[in-house]
């Protein structure tokens, strides 16, 4: 907050390279759900489970977890722009992969490499932001991934519903769009002086300060509850919605996506300078509101109070992680910092795909529509859980003043 009152001056080519770094970050979220809308469509042509499919999600998320974790800190030592480099590169060999898959091998192997590819960026391109300008930076940093799973997911289903290719224009426009941003990255301006001490980093921290552990326990069903309702919509929202409402359009999963991200986003924009506790209680309430709605259309095969619950759900999954994260993180000193926001990223990348991985394994015994009740009840439970732990809280804060 103070940073925004300072209101550092910022050039025309400085404004320029915001833009060109929040263009990459937007273009690698859009990459990461651009294969959302097409799972279905590979499923049916080469026939493999549920289970497996909600396996190659999962190969993304925790590939990206560990990246981060590992490689979290490497543009601090070796500079912004070789780190971003080495991620683009990354990127299109994972996009080559997806251009020339042939089989389920080809697609873990893509997402795994895409990513690695994803964690090494997303930590330099956020930090390039704040150095380039410390007043929008973090907003831009905060809302550019949503928008982009949201562009990625609905993007792609347009164009296997409308375009030829279906299973390669996406990829293709992907990579043109990283071919480019790979050549002009070298006009950016380094924001780094390259120090030595590097291997020192390459050791995951996980660590939460004694002063911060009870909040991080009441906050955590919570970002849970959102973490896992965006990792079953990024894996298995295609096939839900073909399964209840019988609409075989691809548009509809990357709808779903998008209507999910897009609010979770706008809700953060409107959230961003209210208290914690206030994100945390409308993101609480709009989580357990939305995922009941979204369960009952599931029910009833209703197409448009799935959309209307999925928008209401994505404002409580954007504002359950602002008012987590600022709820969290200052409660630790600078030194703790770091330390403290991997563990907590650690925990929501966790929350991100494992159980997104169990429910495709209890898919082949249960069916979609069961397993799809029982997951959204423990959504909608770690919701109420998370309200009703702030709402005991605020009593004994009323009660002790």
């Amino acid at each position: 907050m103070s940073d925004s009152l300072q209101n550092p001056q910022v050039d025309g080519r400085s404004g320029g390279h915001l833009g060109y770094l929040a263009f990459v970050m937007l273009c690698f979220f859009a990459a990461s759900s651009a294969p959302t809308p097409l799972y279905h469509v590979y499923q049916q042509a080469w026939g493999f489970s549920s289970a497996l499919l909600t396996m190659i999600f999962a190969v993304y998320a925790l590939s990206l977890l560990a990246t981060l974790l590992v490689f979290g800190s490497l543009s601090d030592y070796l500079g912004r722009r070789p780190v971003i480099f080495v991620a683009l590169l990354l990127e299109i060999l994972s996009l080559l992969l997806f251009i020339g898959a042939s089989d389920v091998s080809w697609l873990i192997g893509a997402r795994m490499l895409q990513g690695v590819a994803t964690g090494i960026a997303t930590s330099a391109l956020g930090a390039a932001m704040l150095d380039t300008d410390q007043n929008q930076g973090p907003l831009i940093n905060s809302i550019t991934p949503m928008f982009g799973m949201a562009l990625g997911a609905f993007g792609t289903a347009a164009l296997v519903e409308y375009a030829p290719l279906p299973l390669l224009l996406a990829y293709i426009l992907l990579l043109a769009a990283f071919v480019g941003q790979l050549l002009y990255l070298w006009r950016v301006q380094e924001t780094v002086t390259p120090q030595p001490g590097v291997l020192s980093t390459l050791r995951p921290r996980l660590y939460v300060p004694q002063r911060a552990r009870s909040t991080l326990l009441l906050v955590l069903p919570a970002d849970i509850a959102a973490w896992a309702l965006g990792g079953f919509y990024l894996s298995l929202a295609p096939s839900l919605l073909a399964a209840a409402t019988g609409s075989k359009s691809a548009l509809n999963g990357g709808l779903a996506v998008a209507a999910l991200t897009i609010s979770g986003a706008i809700s953060i924009m409107n959230l961003r300078l209210r208290s914690p506790q206030l994100a945390l209680l409308v993101g609480c309430s709009f989580l357990a509101m939305g995922v009941s709605v979204v369960l009952l259309a599931v029910n009833l095969g209703w197409l448009w109070l799935f959309f209307t619950g999925t928008v209401v759900a994505g404002v409580g999954f954007g504002a359950s992680f602002l008012g987590a994260l600022r709820l969290l993180l200052p409660l630790a000193h600078a030194h703790e910092r770091a330390g403290l926001m991997s563990t907590f990223l650690a925990l929501s990348y966790l929350a991100f795909c494992i159980p997104a991985l169990v429910a495709g394994l209890a898919i082949k015994t249960e069916g979609l529509i069961v397993t799809t009740n029982v997951y959204g009840a423990v959504v909608v439970g770690l919701a109420l859980l998370a309200l009703g732990g702030l709402l005991f809280q605020r009593a004994a804060r009323i009660k002790a003043a």
